[in-house]
């Protein structure tokens, strides 16, 4: 595949939309496949051809070559990637400083930094790729939920960064919040099931299995993470939480979220074998709850619920002929309440998790960042 052809006589030239891609897992990865599956498409729909400057993972960084990347290279680094080499290991490769010393280098303005690590590192080189007239694509909730400097920094100017897929993976989460927010119709209570795991787990509970046959199950479906306490911690259903009260105008750091977790800290310290093994101490707590809500008409879910200055992420009953409590399975869904959604809120539902799924959105962002460009914005 050759980046850098030309159009046929008489037709429009190619606009070309440089991109610095950082993180290369499940997600990075399959951002470049799309990218190059969609190829033909961004040109005849847009005349848009999207070329990468660099790509980076946490090890070091492949800064494009003389005649660009091509079809050839991409695969061999991402089946270099896939088999769990570094780029840095390369014969292209390089190391560098940080996120923020490739941005210096190589960030022009037009150009789109990238974000599709797990890391916060990336804060930095977000800023900088402001500064210097870049846009910025985040898959990464990190940045925005570090200090309430940094978001304000990143989502300053809306029409230079997006991050549609830190909350709901590919659904219109933030946009539909961003309208909200600017036609004046503020928000007065938001609610949410943000993690497909968990709304699996509730699901489950609700059915009447257990709280360790379920989560059991979960892990050997591919649910969760490596280590299920990456998700019954309620850590990163918090940092979408938070990044929906930044959103609504909130001024709010991390630790004034209220996290309630799904397992006592003495499990914290067990190996993932002797977690899984010691789950069942906790199967009856789990009954109680989901006996107690039941006896209210209520079903148990694990929510993100925004209100009244408060943010708080937990276990939580819910009425079952709401939104949240029609809610099964892996999808996820939010709620908003505002002066035009009330008493219905305004609901957005769908799949909210997979790889594929949030490359998609972020491949969507990148899109209408060149549009937000081509419009002045």
């Amino acid at each position: 595949m050759d980046q850098g052809g030309g159009r046929a006589a008489g037709q429009a030239a190619e606009t070309v939309k440089p991109i610095i891609l950082f993180g290369l897992g499940g997600v990075g990865r399959a951002l470049l496949r799309q990218i190059e599956e969609q190829r033909s498409f961004h040109r005849d729909a847009y005349d848009l051809r999207i070329r990468y400057l660099a790509l980076c993972d946490s090890s070091g960084a492949i800064a494009a070559p003389e005649g660009g990347f091509s079809e050839a290279l991409i695969e061999e680094i991402l089946q270099r990637k896939e088999d769990g080499g570094a780029l840095a290991s390369h014969p292209l490769g390089r190391s560098y400083r940080s996120p923020e010393a490739i941005v210096d280098e190589m960030g022009k303005a037009g150009a789109v930094v990238v974000d599709c690590t797990a890391s916060d590192s990336t804060a930095d080189a977000l800023l900088l790729a402001l500064e210097r007239g870049c846009q910025v694509a985040l898959a990464n909730k990190k940045p925005l939920t570090v200090d309430q400097d940094v978001y304000d920094g990143i989502s300053r100017m809306p029409g230079r960064a997006r991050w549609e897929t830190t909350v709901g993976a590919g659904l219109p989460v933030i946009a539909t919040l961003n309208r909200l927010v600017s036609s004046g119709d503020g928000i007065e209570r938001a609610a949410g099931s943000f993690s497909g795991t968990l709304g699996y787990l509730m699901t489950g509970l609700e059915e009447g299995r257990s709280f360790s046959e379920t989560v059991a199950e979960a892990y050997r479906l591919g649910y969760t993470e490596p280590d299920p306490r990456d998700d019954l911690g309620g850590v990163d259903v918090a940092r979408k939480a938070l990044i929906l009260a930044r959103g609504m105008g909130w001024r709010v750091e991390m630790e004034e979220v209220e996290v309630s977790g799904l397992y006592p800290e003495r499990m914290a310290g067990l190996s993932v074998d002797g977690f899984l093994e010691a789950l069942p101490a906790l199967d009856a707590q789990y009954r109680k709850q989901v006996e107690a809500a039941a006896a209210e008409g209520k079903v148990l879910r694990y929510a993100a619920t925004l209100s009244d200055g408060a943010c708080s992420v937990g276990p939580t009953a819910v009425a079952k002929d709401s939104p949240l409590g029609r809610l099964t399975g892996t999808d996820n869904l939010v709620e908003f309440y505002s002066r035009w959604y009330s008493p219905n809120p305004l609901v957005i539902q769908g799949r909210g998790a997979g790889v594929e799924a949030t490359a998609a959105g972020v491949l969507s962002d990148i899109v209408e960042l060149q549009w937000s460009v081509v419009r002045g914005q």
